[in-house]
């Protein structure tokens, strides 16, 4: 892991946590192509000249409604686009309070990341709907700071393609590198969001992998695997299948 990191970031200005999906081992002896599946915070800061040296050819927006209103999208004719919102609303800043440990902050994070299995089902369907086409790759998806919505998705993704958990939880967890730069840009472009910010304990930005691994036990336990949760969402085998063609080598 520590080997990769270096590989893994994409450095830009006013992005902070863009990250390759690749090189990570499958179960199965497969390895997840590099340059092909990317994670990321807010793409929509981003123009098409930033995206091109990587060869993006779709993104995957998993913001609320309210977002995409208030900040905007990415938009290139290139580059094809959709808006598959997780959540419909942000969780209410007051819920961090008193989340001073890593344990209390990874329960939080772990018990909002279940809900939205089912809150999100569609945009989670849609979004393995899109992975199966070759021609959407490579395709970055991304929220606002590229940890939680962006976290459950690439958990999916990841265990789908037979990942190791530890590896899916310290993946999460690399979401902690870009967070005091994340924060100190919201402060200074959104001050109207400082308090905001001020609620959210250290402990719950630091992307806990403990967060991760209760989550992938809390879905397991609730669905028996993250295939049967994907299917039971009506996403076909065979879409399945092409999808772990198209991100595996």
């Amino acid at each position: 892991m520590s080997a990769t990191t270096g590989e893994r970031l994409v450095p830009f200005d006013r992005v902070f946590n863009f990250r390759d999906l690749g090189g990570y081992a499958s179960r199965d002896g497969r390895t997840v192509r590099w340059r092909t599946l990317y994670r990321a915070d807010g793409v929509h800061r981003l123009n098409f000249d930033d995206l091109a040296p990587l060869g993006v050819r779709t993104v995957v927006d998993l913001r609320t409604p309210a977002e995409l209103d208030e900040r905007g999208r990415f938009v290139h004719d290139a580059v094809g686009y959709h808006h598959l919102p997780v959540l419909q609303q942000q969780w209410d800043p007051d819920a961090l309070r008193g989340l001073d440990s890593a344990n209390d902050a990874a329960a939080f994070l772990a018990d909002r990341y279940l809900e939205m299995l089912d809150e999100g089902r569609d945009a989670i369907a849609g979004a393995l709907g899109v992975l199966a086409e070759p021609s959407s790759l490579p395709l970055v998806f991304h929220c606002a700071a590229g940890k939680d919505r962006t976290g459950v998705v690439a958990a999916i993704v990841l265990d789908l393609l037979g990942v190791a958990d530890d590896d899916i939880a310290a993946d999460y967890s690399l979401s902690r590198l870009g967070m005091d730069r994340f924060r100190a840009w919201v402060l200074e472009t959104y001050p109207e969001s400082a308090n905001a910010m001020a609620n959210q304990p250290k402990a719950f930005l630091e992307a806990p992998a403990e967060a991760m691994h209760r989550f992938l036990a809390g879905l397991r336990a609730r669905h028996g695997s993250v295939r049967d949760y994907l299917t039971g969402l009506g996403v076909d085998d065979a879409v399945l299948e092409q999808v772990c063609d198209n991100l595996l080598a």
